[in-house]
């Protein structure tokens, strides 16, 4: 049986707030004055039909697009525009409902390309460290093996120690979404971002990637927002619950308040008035 999320502490530390975001596209709203919070060690689901303005949020929330209005406050620190790479600077990871891997390489290079972000210097501390390379190979090499360690504890962790050495391009796409956690995981992000995580996934995959996530929750301490249209997925691992409608908030609460709402009944699950 599935373990359960515990429910968060009300008194946590807001790490994320949206207040009053739009975002539109020509004459589209993707999202219309939308305000939620995600407190800092939760489980947040954001979810709603095709169309709602899920993806879009996280695609604000980590910088690939810029709202027209509202703000963006992460870790205390207002932002409005934000590029993807300097959101993966500040802590924010994310998976995408299309697995976006490099088929040609192993899962132990997609998982290490997660530590580009990480590295202090950059691009040019890479240049550099080739450069010493050539010269002095010891503080190469122990960087090396560093960043090395702890891609090979998240493989561990994920129990994909057997797919390690083969190219992702021939893994079943269950693993193929493992594979892009750990790349994730391999950013340490204070939050990470999941759309859609069980796309795709046999019922099997489905409990395997919600162990993960629960187990990413516990043992990382990883906060945790993530686009989910299985509702059994999404009321078993969630601590709170955004429902969006066409853009708008219509429900923000625990699985059970939003589950009850008749707002979401009636947009999401279908359920008519009596």
């Amino acid at each position: 049986m599935m373990q359960e999320a515990a429910r968060p502490d009300e008194t946590r530390e807001i790490l994320l707030s949206v207040d009053n975001v739009s975002l539109s596209f020509g004459g589209i709203k993707a999202i219309q004055e939308v305000s939620f919070d995600i407190r800092r060690g939760e489980i947040r689901a954001i979810i709603g039909p095709n169309g709602a303005g899920k993806t879009s949020m996280l695609n604000v929330i980590n910088g690939f697009y810029h709202p027209q209005d509202g703000i963006i406050t992460f870790k205390g620190q207002e932002r409005r525009r934000m590029l993807p790479s300097f959101a993966a600077r500040q802590g924010i990871a994310r998976t995408f409902q299309n697995v976006a891997l490099f088929t040609g390489m192993s899962t132990l290079d997609n998982i290490m390309t997660g530590r580009v972000p990480r590295l202090e210097k950059g691009l040019l501390g890479e240049i550099g460290q080739i450069l010493l390379q050539a010269v002095y190979l010891g503080p190469a090499q122990r960087s090396e093996m560093d960043q090395r360690k702890l891609v090979e504890e998240i493989i561990d962790f994920l129990e994909i120690q057997h797919i390690r050495r083969t190219p992702v391009g021939r893994l079943p796409y269950g693993l193929q979404k493992r594979v892009e956690l750990g790349r994730a995981l391999a950013m340490e992000p204070e939050l990470l971002l999941l759309d859609e995580p069980m796309a795709g996934m046999n019922l099997e995959e489905k409990e395997d990637m919600s162990r993960f996530i629960l187990d990413v929750n516990d043992h990382y301490g990883t906060t945790i927002a993530l686009i989910e249209h299985d509702m059994g997925v999404v009321m078993d691992l969630s601590d709170r619950v955004v429902v969006l409608e066409y853009g708008r908030l219509i429900a923000d609460g625990t699985p059970e308040v939003v589950q009850a709402n008749q707002a979401v009944m009636d947009a999401y699950l279908g359920v008519p008035h009596d």
